[in-house]
Order: structure tokens, then C-alpha cells, then sequence
């Protein structure tokens, strides 16, 4: 009698209980195994999975299992990037502290991912906010500090209305708007700590050549971050003063046509040059950019503007003055700080010539043009040097060579090579994150914590405003400290380090997890790392990627780690996207419900207006997202993984479909049901394998090769469980005596579903008798030899009608398969007293006989 039906809801938590007694997923520690470490992105707790969520985990889950199953020891770890603003924002809103938010949000999302059957080793578990993890997060600050990489100054930076914060660089988007908050960013002069991260700019960008196992599209996106560009320094004398300004150009051959000189606003040598009568229309002009992002002055379709300063440079290579001005679009953290306006071949400064009526001096033409004329926009292409004195002729290849060598001869400059990226800001002036665990002293300075009194606690009793003060502050018994080397009265530190910090070493920390001596063993990171396998969002391609990526360059030159990159192959996975109602006009988005069909087209149901329909990334604030919770109790959890690794490619957007999804469910029933009645008629054996077995062993054989290389190499888990699927079929459709091959088909379709649906496997898997899970079965190989087609099925036509069809050998020759053709049912029948005028052979397909007429 067939089992009960397939129960997911009741068979998934039992077995998920089982795993969890046995201590099945725990990391095996057998040296003798090679070693895989699967991970996915470090993530926070925000309280509830999202289908996002599901999708990376389970991309992640089949890689390990898989491994597992192959005979690697593989870590699999989970944690949590705890600290933040989403909390501290939370917390103010709720009246509730940080840590209590975060905890019962670690805890329920906790749950989730149990409920999900992830194969993780929980006993490496750890978040970021707990002290035993951050105080290694303070450690490795220290480390920084030691080789003069941290340190503090004061800086233009980039201040969140709305968080009340500074943000990096990295953190504010290409409209000048902030990661999170999506406020526009204003302009602060502020002291605030940073890391040296430019000090492995050149090597960040050479070693991206040796990340043969990621997306290019993210190494690229690195690559344009960094921004190397290889020019001329030039220093311009300004005239009656000591002062020279230095400014970086990649576009050196242009020097003749320099008509002035711009400073940025910040420039530390606006006070100095400034003249007496500019003075006050120079603070009004800086004052009024102080509110405006960096993206706002720099872009391309605002006016450019600017103020003069009344003081004049000398171009060293016309030895004639040009005057100095500030402008918008001159940035102090890019460069030098300044640039040499060359109008007639840059278009920022064609736009402020014009505007400002700066003489504009072609310095370059065009190939082949002997003439100069009248400039209606500027010429930013190589061409061949006039006006420019003893390089006149040269092409502009050659001239910026010569140019910046003659510079280099006569004191003028050198060559240099300069980069976009800048150094990392890490202050925060809020709450929930790592205290800098360093401490101001009027007689010695700036000084450390000793390494001996970390963890600096993160105190308990704070009263949160996110006024933009560090909470911390207001702590009067925890700022006042002694000085850790006079002993004098000091202050500690009240800012807190960016988050990103936490992230950019936590998958070190997992290899060694509750070491509490020290941050890790090395010879344990040495032997996990890197990563084998990271799964992630694009959007984390600059901002955690690339500090993840600094950090461990500086612990391996600290001497701590053997490897100085982290991860060796990335995937990083498309988004979840849901069916999206939004009003054509108003552009207000819509639920389900809020929708009617007339005539063919949707419609408002309140307003009648016209709604567009399109899918669109899951959130609650447009209405179409999915809740796993839901999914999970009415399909179970192996439907949803199922679900999410078939509807598309892994590194693919995935557009929620509740019919593709009942279509799993059903595929596991058909699963269930075939292993079913397979129990109920126990295998005969018999002596000889009659061809469609030898053809089912075939489709086993087949299904082992597809499904390993889709699980291992271009990770194509849709194309996988596809084979998976046409092995059920075959089995499912299997005429004939249950063999030895049909138990074998039945052992290889479970074992291959496993790492996709770990629950129903393991149940079908123990319902035929096995005591050990399935998941601790090596994966099946395959034999080659029952890949080889020993029979062909050859149409047989005749006048080029199909009149039938004959079994034949696959190695058979022409000779043997015509002999073969007539002597069949069919060839008796249509080819017996004819005569035969020729036979055309299509090799492994047909045979057609021509006949005379």
C-alpha cells in the first residue's frame, strides 16, 4: 500500500531536529580531506528573511552540500552584521535599546533560516555587536594605527541630514544622495578618523587581474573606483609670493593653452592667495557650496561657477600669468585640489571660459589641419602641438612625454601616477557601532588604548537622539579617562567606526570563531582561507568588497594571514522581483486587490486609471512582495528552494511566479509518488539488461555528468534540475522489470535532489531503509562506459517518405546498415524486386532509397 502523501510541513521540522541532534553539519576537522568554504554574505538582522535572503542562502546551501557529499570538509558558517543605524533609528522610534532590538531579530531570523534546512555549523555562530567579536574589531584598528594606516584629520566630508552622520565616499550614490537614507549629502568640516587605503591603491588594482573567479562586471566596477590615471605634477610660482600650486594633469601636451589656474574652495591656499578686496564674495561663494554634494557641483549638465581670488600663477612653460579662481567643479579630495584651466581643450573649461570670458587658446589640431579656426566647443583629442613653443609638431603622444621630462629637468614637476579612490572615512557620530579605541590627552596627544584593556565597552546606559552628536558624549564617567601614558586627565573617543569594518574581516574571524586570545589561529585561517565560494549582491561590489579586500592585505603584511585575497570565486546573484501594479499617471503602486480588469486592461479600481503591470524588486512599499514565511507553510521549504534555483540562473533577476512555484511542488510529489510505488514492487533481477535499460542506465549516467557540472562549475542549478526532472520521467515512464539499473536510477535521483530538496531526500532516503542520512552519501560517479550508445535507432526511408524505423549498431558501417535495412520488416515489405538507384546515408539518423523509376 503507497505511503501517506508527501507532508512537507510535517516531515521538514522532524528532520530539520534530527540534523540538529546529531550535530549533523558540524565543520569536520579531518585534515586529510581538502578543504571547501562556501559563504554567503555577511548579513544583518533586520528582523525578517526576504525572498532576496532565500535566494542567496540557498545558492550557497547547494554549493556546500554538494561539496560535502564529494568528499571535501567544507565550513559553512552564519553570523550577523549586527551594528548599525537601521537599529539605533529602531530603537529611537520604539523606545528600545539597540541590543535588545538586535538580539530578537538575530533570534527570529534564526528560526528562519533553520526553517529553511540550511546546512550550517552553528557553533561558529557570532555578531558583530557582541564584545567578544568587536573587541578584535579594536584590535585590528590598533594593528592600523601601529603601521600608519589609521589616522585623523580634519576633513571636507559627507554629512547625512537624516542619519545625522558622516558617510564615506563609497557611501554616497552618483546623484549625491546617501546609501541608506537616500537624503541628498551636504558638505562638513570636521576631524575625523580615516584608514590609509590608498597605500594599496596600485596593488588593489594589479591584484584584480588575479581574480579569475569573479563577474568581470565587478572587477571593472573596482577597477573605474580606483581610477588610476598616469600623468604630469606641474607646479605653477605664484606671482610675488613663495607659494607655488601643484596640479596633477593627464593631459600635459596642453600646458601651452593653460589661460588659469582654479582652486577648490577647500584648497588650504584660498586664505593665503586671496585679495583683500575678493574676500567677502569668496566666503559667500564657498559658503553657498558648503550644502551641495560633490556629485551636484561636478556634473556635467550644471552651469560651472566661480569667483576669483585677485592673485595671478606663472605658467613655467609661457613664463606669462594667468589668474587664479575658485570654482565648483574642482574638488579638494580629488588630485591636487587644483587644475590648469585649458578651455580649448577640456569641456568643464570651455563651459567656464565662456561663461567668465577667459581668453580660450587651441594649443592642439586635429590630424591633417593646418588652419586654426574659432572654437564651438572644445578639442579633447590627440592631435599635432602649435603654440607651443620648442614642441611644436609633435603629436600629442609624444609631446606629453617630452613635456613632462623637460618638467622634470627644469624643477617644474615630474611624472606621477594618481588615483581616484581616497582614503577611508570611518567615523560615525552615532551609537550602535565599534567605540575607536583610542584616547585624547592635552600633554601626550593622540594614544591608543592598550591592547590589555580591550573590549572598550560599548556603555548600556545612553539616551539616543540621532541629533548628530555622538551619544557617547553625554557619558561624562566613560569620556573621562587617565591618560594611558602620563597618567594625566584625558578623554576617550566618542565616534564609532563604520559598519564596514565589522564585514570587512568577519569570514577570517569564522575559521577560529570562539578563539579568546586572540583574533585567530593563523595556521587555522591559513588553512581555511580564502574563501572558496561567496555569494552576494552586486551592490556590495565597491563598498564591502573592496574594504574586505584592504584588510586582509594589511593582515597578511602584518605578518597574520599567508594570502592577500580573500574570496577566490564570486557569485554574485540576481534579485527577487515581484509582479508590480503601479497607476500610469500618478505613479501611486497598487496591491492586487486594488486592481480590475476591463476590457482587457488593468485599471484602478478606485480611480479607473490606467495601471501598468511590470516586475520590479520585492518591498513592502510597492506591494509585491513575498513573504517565505507564507511560502514555506504552504509548500515547505524544499518547494521554495526548489522554486528559486529553477526559475533562473543564479547570477539572473528572478521574477516570482506562484504557478512556477506550485509546478516544484508538484515535481516533488511526482518524486514522492515514483519512490512510492517503487517500494511497493521491489527489484527483479535478471541475467541480461534488455536495450532499455542498458538506455535507461544511459539517462542515469547522463543525469550524474549534467547535474556535477551544473553544481560545480558555472553553478547553472535551473539546467540541473532540469536533468533531475527527465530522470524522473524516465524512470517515472520505465517499462519493464525492476532491475538492478532502476534501483540504481532510484538511488542516483535522490542523491543528486538532495542538495536541492534536503528534507523530502532525506525522508524518501530512510522510507527505503538506509540508517545513515543521505546527505553523508558520496556523490555518484559516473561511468563512462555507460555513455557510450551501443545501438541507434536509423529512419528508414524510401523516395524520401518515412516508411519505418530499425534498431542498429551504433559503430555499424553503410555496407552493414543498408544489409540491415533490407532485410527488415520494412525493407521486405518496400523494397523487395525493386531496384535500388542509390542510397543517400545521413551517419547515426536515416537511410533513404532511391529507386528506379
Amino acid at each position: 500500500m503507497t505511503s501517506p502523501r508527501y507532508q512537507p510541513a510535517e516531515l521538514e521540522p522532524r528532520w530539520q531536529n534530527v540534523w540538529r541532534e546529531r550535530n549533523l553539519y558540524k565543520t569536520s576537522t579531518n585534515s586529510e580531506q581538502p578543504k571547501y568554504y562556501a559563504l554567503s554574505m555577511f548579513p544583518y538582522p533586520s528582523g525578517n528573511l526576504h525572498m532576496g535572503h532565500v535566494r542567496n542562502y540557498t545558492i550557497t546551501d547547494v554549493i556546500a552540500r554538494v561539496r560535502r557529499m564529494q568528499g571535501y570538509r567544507v565550513l559553512h558558517p552564519m553570523g550577523w552584521d549586527a551594528f548599525g543605524l537601521p537599529a539605533e533609528n529602531a530603537a529611537i522610534d520604539r523606545g528600545i535599546h539597540p541590543a535588545r532590538w538586535t538580539e530578537r531579530n538575530i533570534a527570529n531570523m534564526r528560526r528562519q533560516l533553520q526553517s529553511l534546512g540550511l546546512s550550517y555549523d552553528w557553533e561558529r555562530e557570532f555578531a558583530s555587536c557582541h564584545p567578544e567579536y568587536y573587541r578584535w574589531t579594536q584590535w585590528l584598528f590598533l594593528q592600523m594605527w601601529q603601521m600608519g594606516l589609521a589616522y585623523q584629520k580634519s576633513a571636507q566630508v559627507n554629512w547625512d541630514p537624516v542619519d545625522q552622520t558622516v558617510l564615506a565616499n563609497e557611501q554616497v550614490d552618483s546623484e549625491g544622495r546617501s546609501w541608506r537614507s537616500g537624503a541628498k549629502v551636504q558638505q562638513k568640516l570636521l576631524k575625523q578618523w580615516f584608514l590609509r587605503i590608498t597605500h594599496y591603491a596600485e596593488e588593489l588594482l594589479r591584484d584584480l587581474d588575479t581574480l579569475t573567479g569573479w563577474p568581470e562586471r565587478v572587477k571593472t566596477m573596482q577597477a573605474n573606483w580606483i581610477g588610476r590615471s598616469t600623468g604630469a605634477y606641474l607646479e605653477f610660482p605664484v606671482v610675488g609670493r613663495g607659494e607655488k600650486i601643484g596640479v596633477f594633469t593627464t593631459r600635459p601636451d596642453t600646458v601651452f593653452g593653460v589661460s588659469y589656474l582654479v582652486l577648490a574652495p577647500e584648497h588650504p591656499l584660498v586664505g593665503t592667495l586671496t585679495a583683500p578686496a575678493q574676500q567677502a564674495q569668496v566666503q559667500e561663494f564657498c559658503q553657498q557650496l558648503a550644502h551641495l554634494s560633490a556629485e551636484e557641483r561636478t556634473a556635467n549638465d550644471q552651469p560651472k561657477r566661480g569667483v576669483p581670488l585677485g592673485t595671478q600663477a606663472v605658467n613655467p612653460f609661457t613664463q606669462q600669468p594667468v589668474p587664479i579662481w575658485i570654482a565648483d567643479y574642482v574638488l579638494y579630495e580629488y588630485g591636487t585640489g587644483a587644475v590648469m584651466g585649458v578651455p580649448a581643450h577640456d569641456e568643464r573649461d570651455f563651459a567656464f571660459a565662456q561663461q567668465y570670458h577667459l581668453p580660450i587658446t587651441q594649443v592642439i589640431l586635429p590630424p591633417g589641419v593646418v588652419e586654426i579656426t574659432p572654437l564651438q566647443q572644445a578639442y579633447t583629442e590627440p592631435g599635432i602641438l602649435v603654440h607651443s613653443g620648442e614642441f611644436d609638431g609633435l603629436d600629442s603622444l609624444t609631446a606629453k612625454e617630452k613635456i613632462t621630462q623637460a618638467a622634470q629637468e627644469r624643477g617644474w614637476g615630474e611624472e606621477r601616477v594618481q588615483y581616484r579612490l581616497r582614503d577611508w572615512l570611518i567615523s560615525r557620530q552615532r551609537y550602535w557601532g565599534v567605540p575607536i579605541p583610542m584616547i585624547h590627552c592635552d600633554h601626550c596627544g593622540v594614544v591608543p588604548v592598550p591592547e590589555a584593556d580591550l573590549p572598550v565597552l560599548l556603555p548600556e546606559n545612553v539616551t539616543l537622539t540621532g541629533r548628530g552628536l555622538s551619544p557617547l558624549a553625554q557619558l561624562t564617567e566613560w569620556v573621562q579617562v587617565p591618560c594611558p601614558q602620563c597618567g594625566r586627565p584625558a578623554r576617550r573617543e566618542t565616534d564609532t567606526m563604520d559598519t564596514f569594518i565589522d564585514s570587512s574581516w568577519y569570514f577570517l574571524r569564522f575559521a577560529d570563531a570562539q578563539n579568546s586570545q586572540a583574533i585567530f589561529a593563523s595556521e587555522k585561517v591559513n588553512d581555511w582561507l580564502p574563501v572558496d565560494q561567496y555569494v552576494g549582491g552586486i551592490e556590495h561590489a565597491i563598498l564591502h568588497l573592496l574594504y574586505s579586500r584592504f584588510i586582509t592585505k594589511v593582515l597578511r603584511d602584518r605578518g597574520l594571514i599567508n594570502f592577500g585575497e580573500p574570496f577566490q570565486r564570486l557569485l554574485t546573484q540576481g534579485m527577487v522581483q515581484g509582479l508590480t501594479y503601479k497607476t500610469v499617471q500618478t505613479g501611486k503602486y497598487l496591491t492586487s486587490e486594488q486592481v480590475i480588469y476591463k476590457n482587457g486592461e488593468c485599471r484602478d479600481k478606485e480611480t479607473n486609471e490606467p495601471v501598468a503591470i511590470f516586475y520590479e524588486k520585492m518591498s513592502k512599499s510597492k506591494y509585491n512582495g513575498v513573504d517565505p514565511e507564507q511560502v514555506l507553510a504552504k509548500y515547505g521549504a524544499d518547494t521554495a528552494r526548489m522554486f528559486i534555483l529553477f526559475k533562473a540562473p543564479p547570477e539572473k533577476d528572478l521574477e516570482w511566479d506562484d504557478a512556477d512555484v506550485e509546478g516544484q511542488f508538484r515535481f516533488l510529489q511526482r518524486v514522492w509518488r515514483l519512490v512510492q510505488n517503487y517500494r511497493e514492487h521491489p527489484p527483479k533481477r535478471v541475467a541480461e539488461s534488455p536495450p532499455n535499460e542498458r538506455n535507461l542506465r544511459r539517462v542515469i549516467h547522463q543525469t550524474i555528468q549534467a547535474v556535477t557540472a551544473d553544481t560545480t562549475g558555472e553553478y547553472q542549478f535551473n539546467t540541473a534540475i532540469a536533468s533531475l526532472m527527465k530522470l524522473t520521467n524516465e524512470l517515472t515512464d520505465y517499462q519493464g522489470d525492476n532491475s538492478g539499473i532502476f534501483d540504481e536510477g532510484i538511488r542516483v535521483l535522490l542523491t543528486l535532489l538532495a542538495p536541492f530538496a534536503p528534507h523530502i531526500t532525506e525522508e524518501l532516503w530512510h522510507q527505503l531503509g538506509h540508517e545513515d542520512s543521505i546527505h553523508r552519501q558520496a556523490w555518484p560517479q559516473v561511468d563512462q562506459q555507460a555513455l557510450v550508445v551501443d545501438e541507434i535507432t536509423l529512419v528508414i526511408q524510401i523516395m524520401g517518405k518515412t516508411r519505418g524505423t530499425i534498431i542498429a549498431p551504433s559503430q555499424a558501417d553503410q555496407a552493414t546498415l543498408e544489409q540491415l535495412a533490407k532485410n527488415s520488416d520494412v525493407g521486405q515489405r518496400y523494397l523487395q524486386g525493386q531496384t535500388i538507384k542509390k542510397v543517400i546515408y545521413v551517419p547515426g539518423k536515416l537511410l533513404n532509397f532511391v529507386l528506379a523509376s
